[in-house]
């Protein structure tokens, strides 16, 4: 399947003048779902992924194959410019080829390599994290952008001012621009400072992480922000809270008659699995 299109939707945000939230997703049933809202941009977290994979931290347990797999499924039905996570590249330059074969052919937007440790290293406290250095992080960021085929595929370097001044970040962010790179991610954004020496240092458009519910979203796209991650474990949250509330009504002899309010209707979920075109093909194909 050709995503040429999809990247390219994808382009037009990062070179436009606005902030877009883009969805959270985690299956394909879950993006029908934000297109039907009207979405086009969506977005599959390590943090997500493990968790409604594997229903496992986010501790990089979770495998590319694991990964590309889920993106595949999602990307079978889905027209969304998916935005990825694919972490710290699954290893080193050469694993970070491979990252990027996979996710190119699976059919991802765009995705990020972030310079952090991972996994997290013998002896070190828990939770405690460290970048790697600037220059093996050029090595990766190279080698991925070596790597891509598709030359609307977007490819973000990710780093993160919870372990480095601003001065520092910018530098480092100075130097993955100098890769062939498209966008810069950052996170750990706690004002617009942080944001506006990132815009000076570079003139890439920025993917911002979680930010504080402070910031607009008007006041991060003037300062180059183009998308802003916000929320983004919320809809698995959801979901888990009704699957628990609806698993315990019923496990209670509660009756399916009183979960009607709460549901999607038959119509709904039948529209989102698309029950018309494969009824077509039953009565086309299984005469």
């Amino acid at each position: 399947m050709n995503h040429t299109d999809q990247r390219r939707r994808l382009r037009a945000v990062l070179a436009g003048s606005t902030c877009v939230l883009p969805a959270s997703v985690y299956d394909p049933l879950s993006a029908r779902v934000a297109e039907a809202v009207g979405h086009e941009i969506g977005l599959l977290t390590g943090a997500v992924a493990s968790h409604t994979t594997l229903a496992a931290p986010d501790l990089a347990v979770l495998t590319l194959t694991e990964f590309a797999d889920q993106i595949r499924r999602i990307m079978r039905v889905s027209k969304l410019s998916l935005i990825v996570d694919a972490d710290h590249g699954y290893g080193n330059a050469l694993n970070v080829r491979r990252t990027i074969q996979e996710l190119e052919h699976a059919g991802v937007s765009a995705l990020s390599i972030e310079d952090t440790v991972l996994p997290q290293r013998f002896g070190r406290p828990e939770g405690a994290k460290e970048l790697i250095s600037t220059e093996e992080m050029v090595g990766k960021l190279r080698a991925a952008v070596d790597a891509r085929q598709d030359p609307t595929l977007v490819i973000a370097g990710r780093t993160s001012f919870r372990m480095e001044d601003a001065e520092r970040i910018a530098a480092r962010a100075l130097a993955y621009a100098a890769t062939g790179i498209d966008a810069i991610f950052i996170v750990g954004v706690a004002n617009l400072k942080q944001i506006e020496a990132i815009h000076a240092a570079v003139k890439l458009p920025i993917i911002v992480g979680p930010a504080p519910a402070s910031l607009k979203r008007d006041e991060l796209a003037a300062r180059g922000a183009r998308v802003l991650l916000q929320g983004h474990l919320q809809p698995v949250a959801a979901a888990v809270k009704a699957l628990h509330e609806t698993y315990a009504h019923l496990f209670n002899a509660g009756a399916a008659a009183d979960l009607e309010s709460k549901i999607t209707s038959v119509e709904e979920m039948e529209r989102l699995v698309d029950t018309d075109s494969h009824k077509k093909w039953q009565r086309e194909y299984l005469r």
